[in-house]
């Protein structure tokens, strides 16, 4: 792997699947994921990305024999570090019974629920608009309940962009290109280019577009005892607050960022940055089929509401959608993952033990420090589930379960569970966590959201304290 590891270069990309060495160099800009997504794996091991990204394993395989140059030598480890054997068997064994409880296979009622009720919504809005007029009260309430219809079909394409409804791929891309095309407005093709990035490498600075926003926010933090001098400095290295911090640089005042944050963060994502990643994505990359169904839903929002308001009321009717589905995006998506461990890649495999001696409050201890092999864990958190929480979120609330479907060192769990199965499993990755000494965080809901603009001060009084100090 040593000589592997070399090659993580433009233009100079190898990887290891299956104990077999690819070149990946040329190939790379052909991969039907993007080269970008493929690209975060180079010289790694990625044999359990390859399992858990492609259905059809003898089918991409075909693809591979022409890029193969060797085979790793048999005394030669496959990861950077050892593996934990009883962890492997574990996470296969649960993964078995999830098998027997049948938990991957999907109730087509429950998502028919889904769909039906985001379109009885987008009814209902223009409805009040139709029966009580463009007035301020009928048009903040209408803006609402598509702002509400906006954010459930964000859920339902989030289940088919993971295959996780119909059993063909086929069906899901299909069905995905609809709800995000006619219902949202967005390319299916640009969020799967961005969303498996944030899947395979969680958290991690300039792999995971999610939580790539510098220079606007600052995230990551040390979270070190004073003592551990030597940890405080790797972990630190780590973090973007410090290193800005320490290179004098100061684009905007990011000690004030958790309070900037309400003014740019929640109300603008998807109204300017989405909108414009999204429409630069199309046509970049020539997704015409996509822009065709975003242009769809385009001439129906307008042509249904242009009748009550005119040109110019229908655009700031539009904007506000925007503006509260972004809300419920960012708190969304973010209470999860924000407040937890940010960092760089470590090249290192998810059941990598880091613990040499010692017991659980060593290896509590150490996966706090972001070691890869605790990344996943160490990256997300739950919050706590209830019949308004579970559909608001659209069960995005059982995160460790999401991010574990992943990263687990086996075929896997991945995506092809139903969220709707995701209480039925959660008993069994906790029991399985606490077995290993993994933490099994779950949050109060509100906790969850305040723990965002925590995290973003503490990140900020980082930047502060190297920026002054260092």
């Amino acid at each position: 792997m040593c000589q592997i590891r070399a090659h993580d270069q433009p233009g100079d990309k190898w990887l290891v699947i299956e104990r077999r060495v690819y070149d990946i160099s040329r190939w790379a800009q052909r991969h039907p994921g993007g080269s970008r997504l493929i690209g975060h794996h180079g010289a790694e091991d990625a044999t359990d990305a390859f399992r858990a990204f492609h259905q059809d394993l003898n089918f991409v395989r075909k693809f591979l024999q022409p890029l193969l140059i060797g085979e790793l030598a048999p005394e030669e480890p496959s990861q950077d570090g050892p593996l934990n054997a009883q962890l492997v068997e574990d996470f296969r064994a649960l993964h078995q019974a999830a098998e027997d409880m049948k938990l991957f296979d999907a109730s087509l009622t429950f998502f028919a629920f889904l769909l039906g009720h985001i379109l009885a919504m987008e009814v209902l809005a223009w409805l009040l608009i139709y029966l009580l007029g463009p007035g301020w009260v009928p048009s903040a309430l209408a803006a609402f309940i598509l702002a509400i219809s906006q954010a459930q079909s964000w859920c339902l394409q989030h289940d088919l962009g993971h295959a996780s409804i119909f059993k063909k791929s086929r069906w899901n891309h299909v069905a995905q290109k609809f709800v995000m095309g006619q219902l949202k407005g967005f390319s299916a093709h640009w969020w799967n280019f961005r969303h498996f990035q944030h899947h395979a490498k969680p958290n991690i600075f300039h792999k995971d577009p999610d939580v790539t926003v510098a220079p606007v926010f600052l995230l990551g933090e040390s979270s070190v005892e004073e003592e551990e001098v030597a940890w405080r400095a790797a972990v630190s290295s780590h973090c973007l607050s410090p290193q800005y911090g320490k290179k004098k640089r100061r684009y905007l005042p990011y000690n004030q960022q958790h309070l900037y944050f309400f003014l740019i963060g929640p109300p603008l994502l998807t109204l300017v940055n989405f909108e414009v990643e999204n429409l630069a994505y199309m046509l970049v990359c020539m997704q015409w089929a996509d822009l065709l169904w975003a242009a769809s839903f385009y001439a129906r929002f307008f042509l249904s509401y242009l009748p009550f308001y005119g040109v110019p009321g229908v655009l700031l009717f539009f904007v506000a959608v925007r503006v509260l589905e972004s809300h419920w995006f960012v708190w969304i998506t973010q209470m999860n993952h924000i407040p937890k461990e940010i960092g760089h890649e470590k090249h290192r495999d998810w059941a990598s033990s880091q613990v040499e001696d010692g017991g659980v409050r060593d290896l509590q201890r150490l996966s706090h420090l972001c070691p890869a092999g605790f990344r996943q864990l160490a990256a997300t958190c739950n919050v706590e589930p209830s019949l308004f929480t579970n559909w608001f979120s659209g069960h995005l609330n059982f995160q460790i379960e999401h991010q574990c479907q992943h990263t687990l060192p086996t075929p896997s769990l991945f995506p092809r569970m139903p969220r709707h199965n995701y209480s039925r499993v959660a008993p069994l990755v906790k029991s399985l966590c606490a077995k290993h000494g993994l933490s099994y965080e779950v949050k109060p809901f509100l906790t969850a959201l305040v723990d965002i603009v925590r995290s973003l001060k503490k990140s900020g009084d980082i930047w502060l304290d190297a920026y002054l100090h260092q």
